[in-house]
Order: C-alpha cells, then sequence, then structure tokens
C-alpha cells in the first residue's frame, strides 16, 4: 500500500509539470453533458478483471460522476472511430477519456493514422459540446513514438492530455494479470492517475456552474 501511494504522490508531481506544459484553457470546459465516457481498447475494457475492476468503474466513484465504459477489446483506432457515435456522442458526454494506440501498434497502424483518428474523435466530440482527455499508455520504451503527437494534438486542440498511465504497471508483474494487461491493483492505479489528471477541470466546471447560478 506505502509502495502504491508513492506511486501516486510521484504522480502528482508528473501531472503538476504536465499541467504547466500544457494547454491552460480546455475546450468545452463548461459542457452541459452528464456523463464521463472512457472510450477505447482492452485496457479502457478492463480485460484481466472483473466487471467492476475496470478502471472506468473504480473513475466513478472517484469522480461521483456517472461514468460509461466504452472500452472494446482487441479494438483500434480505425475500429473505434466506426463505433464513435452510437457509444459516444449520443450518451449525454460531459467528458470522453480517448485512450487508442496499443492495438494500432501491435497491428501495424501508421502512426500518422492513428493520429488522423484520434484528432477526428477529438473533432467530433467537442462538436458535440463535451470536453476530451487524451490517455497516453506509453510506458518507457513502449509505445514512446505515441507520446509527443498525442501531447501535441491536446494543446493544439484544447484537450487535457494525462501522460504514462501505465508507467511502473507494464513493468511491473505484481500489477498485471498477462503480459501486457493490468490487474485489479494495476487498474486502480490506472484510475487514479486518470482521476488526478482531470480533477482539475472537473472542478472548474464546477466553480463555473456555481458563480453562473449566484450571477442569476
Amino acid at each position: 500500500m506505502r509502495k502504491n501511494n508513492l506511486q501516486v504522490t510521484a504522480w502528482c508531481v508528473v501531472l503538476a509539470v504536465c499541467a504547466g506544459c500544457q494547454q491552460r484553457e480546455i475546450k468545452n470546459l463548461s459542457s452541459r453533458g452528464k456523463n464521463i465516457i472512457c472510450f477505447g481498447d482492452s485496457l479502457t475494457y478492463g480485460y484481466g478483471v472483473e466487471h467492476g475492476e475496470d478502471y472506468p468503474s473504480l473513475l466513478a466513484k472517484l469522480t461521483r460522476v456517472p461514468v460509461i465504459n466504452a472500452g472494446k477489446s482487441g479494438e483500434t483506432s480505425p475500429q473505434g472511430i466506426q463505433r464513435l457515435d452510437k457509444e459516444v456522442l449520443q450518451k449525454d458526454p460531459r467528458l470522453v477519456c480517448i485512450e487508442f494506440g496499443g492495438n494500432d501498434f501491435l497491428t501495424k497502424v501508421p502512426l500518422s493514422v492513428t493520429l488522423e483518428n484520434i484528432e477526428s474523435m477529438v473533432d467530433q466530440i467537442q462538436a458535440r459540446g463535451a470536453a476530451v482527455a487524451l490517455v497516453d499508455v506509453s510506458a518507457g520504451p513502449l509505445f514512446q513514438d505515441y507520446q509527443s503527437p498525442l501531447r501535441r494534438l491536446a494543446s493544439e486542440k484544447g484537450a487535457i492530455f494525462i501522460p504514462n498511465v501505465f508507467h511502473g504497471i507494464i513493468t511491473n508483474p505484481s500489477m498485471k494479470s498477462d503480459f501486457f494487461h493490468p490487474n485489479r491493483a494495476g487498474y486502480a492505479l490506472v484510475a487514479e492517475r486518470i482521476y488526478l489528471g482531470i480533477k482539475p477541470f472537473l472542478k472548474k466546471r464546477e466553480d463555473r456552474n456555481l458563480h453562473a447560478a449566484i450571477d442569476r
């Protein structure tokens, strides 16, 4: 437990540094949507653990906001974009956490295509009026080519950027259910890191809504 607390503390430092680097104004921060939607592949779906131990379920407990798990095992970004309308845009999104790239890499989808697909997802979600968080799954040398372009895309689009959520998990057998996927403890740490990444922006929305109510 102490080790996990140290990892989370270190993660707070990483996020504080990244917050100073990324674009401060997040688009659609005052979204009127109801749900946080986690959209991605098996790492979002929660492959390797029981229902309720996936990171979206744990994130719901941390945020106390409705969270929809729109993850699908084995999916690439070209496949994901085909589900976007039905499983994200039509679900009253407030904030969408996008996590794609792992299966693109494994199936040799060109990085340029992955980025084009993610950019299209961001554009469509923001046009729907929801905010976006880009979840970076790189960890050390694993998927390292994705991090800088995703960070740049987040800055350009006014999206939240959450880096390295699997750092210290993918290389730690005690945090995994198989060679690649986290176990219950691993997903719990992922949920905490994503929560820390979006928490300041959720609070800003609450503050803005409170001020608007007072002004009325």
